[in-house]
């Protein structure tokens, strides 16, 4: 199938990025979001992302104006009805998930990919919601789209070949590098970075070193652009906590268990940038 026209669901940081990224590259765009209040914020963030890049030179203000013109709003994957394929972006709750690809499933063209954007959650369980497995993928962007190059691509038990090749080769064509991966908790990326940011968060709260030191140590002797708790406030840690959670549960294994300052913060609220404070504090503009 020629992919033309792709439906992204949820409008939120990842959402929205995936979207800019997919209209900046020629696709025909529409931004499925539950309110519209919500997707014109939606909308608001990707062209003020989109005037950054034209600012820094990065992109042409034509560029600019072509992204936006193919880019639209709606409120359901019905109103995007034929699209080709759909990335799914929504909040980390697997039911949440599997009723938004079963919409998709009922509103996408015949052939038509299903991408989920998750960061942990078992793409096979989301692919059990649809009728024909074998199209269901996760595509896991990072954060933030367009600037990170990584495209994690997991593969189902029952994603075809097919399927597999049609997104690695999609994702080239996005300017990003394909990664693949295997459906196991959390995947490579987050097996290997959520027990890092914990162990940062263990340190701290047994007092082993400060916040700013441990953030330094794994700087400078790690070579790492971002200390592992300023990150966690990046990602959120209520999406470290819930990451955390699902390794904990998918391999029974008790070096993941989620250090108890990581609850404590989630219980407080400090969420990280999200909520002006985490380990760091972030004054609201």
């Amino acid at each position: 199938m020629d992919i033309t026209r792709v439906c992204v669901v949820g409008g939120g940081t990842m959402g929205n990025g995936i979207a800019h990224v997919f209209a900046l590259k020629g696709f025909e765009v529409t931004l499925v979001e539950a309110r519209k209040e919500l997707a014109d914020k939606a909308l608001g963030v990707i062209a003020k992302n989109l005037d950054r890049q034209a600012a820094k030179g990065s992109i042409s203000a034509a560029d600019k104006e072509a992204a936006l013109s193919r880019l639209k709003t709606a409120l359901s994957p019905e109103e995007a009805k034929g699209f080709h394929l759909a990335v799914e972006a929504v909040s980390e709750r697997l039911e949440l998930k599997k009723q938004v690809f079963r919409a998709l499933d009922a509103a996408a063209a015949p052939g038509a990919i299903l991408a989920t954007n998750t960061s942990s959650l078992p793409v096979t369980e989301i692919a059990a919601a649809v009728k024909d497995p074998s199209r269901v993928i996760g595509m896991h962007f990072m954060n933030p789209v367009p600037v990170m190059k990584l495209v994690e691509i997991i593969r189902g038990l029952q994603t075809s070949d097919e399927t597999c090749k049609t997104v690695h080769d999609l994702t080239a064509k996005l300017g990003k590098t394909p990664a693949m991966a295997k459906d196991f908790p959390g995947f490579v990326s987050n097996r290997v970075l959520m027990p890092m940011i914990n162990e940062a968060i263990a340190c701290l709260h047994e007092g082993i070193s400060s916040r700013d030191d441990i953030d330094t140590i794994m700087k400078l002797g790690m070579a790492h652009p971002m200390g592992p708790l300023q990150l966690a406030d990046y990602i959120g840690l209520d999406v470290c906590l819930a990451i955390m959670g699902v390794l904990h549960e998918g391999f029974g294994d008790s070096k993941y268990r989620p250090a108890p300052l990581l609850k404590q913060m989630v219980q407080a609220g400090r969420l990280g940038v999200k909520s002006g404070a985490g380990f760091y504090e972030y004054p609201r503009k």
